[in-house]
């Protein structure tokens, strides 16, 4: 459990996170994620990393218990977060995400700001952040939708579907869950398959040119997450989290339905 690497293909790192039930990720694995992809893409040998995860979903946010247990782990949390989404966007080398499952809070940070995304069918991405008592990757979410779909899925904290994000054009293919694999794979071998030094120039290259600093923006709405700290807001809804009356699963933007199948019951779910 935890973070492992692979090397499925000449060229190809893949970095597979795996911390049951649901994903959501204590302090010490965003640390441990930020770690593996920026040692992956300081590899010589490494020309394209896939990032995916084992298990039910993408991955569900932080570990909202760890919070609950330690309200001081706010710190590091948010720390590891802005440590994790920043390693996958400055990886020396372009980064595909495999999502399937689910892809909530600190999932859109990490499939955010990924170089291109390879989705199962079905797969929900969304914020549930005003539902936990946090803010956060807006920034992330608005690489993958619209401004005015971004705001309206932040304020509702209802999700998408791969198949939607399809049709915004940022997400390159959506496949069944047992193509995901060789899907993602055959799209990495594809970059994998160019010049390595010319890869990363071209990465750098793109980062450079990007019209938004995610990393400045992200730590930016960190820091209205520890005014709703200070305030006690987050906690009084965070402390809500599980109870009775709590929303079993998000709402698709499209239909108001509940994702009953895929997203994780509220006991389960986190935040970025």
């Amino acid at each position: 459990m935890g973070v492992s690497t692979s090397d499925p293909a000449p060229g190809v790192r893949a970095v597979t996170v795996d911390h049951p039930p649901v994903n959501a990720l204590p302090v010490a694995v965003w640390y441990a994620l930020a770690d593996t992809v920026r040692a992956a893409g300081r590899d010589p040998s490494v020309r394209c990393v896939v990032l995916d995860a084992a298990g039910r979903g993408f991955n569900a946010g932080v570990d909202i218990k760890e919070l609950q247990r330690d309200p001081g782990a706010l710190l590091g949390v948010n720390r590891g977060c802005a440590e994790a989404f920043a390693a996958v966007y400055e990886c020396e080398v372009p980064v595909v995400a495999a999502v399937h499952g689910y892809c909530l809070g600190g999932g859109i940070g990490l499939a955010g700001n990924a170089d291109a995304i390879v989705a199962a069918e079905g797969t929900a991405f969304g914020l549930p952040e005003l539902d936990r008592g946090a803010l956060g990757a807006a920034t992330h979410l608005a690489r993958l939708v619209p401004q005015h779909l971004m705001r309206a899925l932040y304020f509702t904290a209802r999700t998408v579907t791969a198949e939607e994000l399809r049709a915004h054009g940022s997400v390159w293919r959506v496949v069944p869950r047992a193509a995901l694999p060789a899907a993602a794979l055959e799209l990495a071998a594809e970059i994998a398959a160019k010049d390595g030094e010319l890869v990363r120039l071209a990465k750098a290259a793109l980062n450079g040119i990007d019209p938004v600093d995610v990393r400045r923006g992200y730590r930016y709405e960190q820091g209205f997450t520890f005014e709703a700290a200070l305030s006690g807001v987050g906690a009084r809804v965070r402390d809500r989290f599980g109870a009775a009356d709590s929303p079993r699963a998000p709402r698709t933007a499209r239909t108001g339905a509940d994702e009953g199948t895929t997203a994780p019951g509220p006991a389960e779910r986190s935040e970025p």
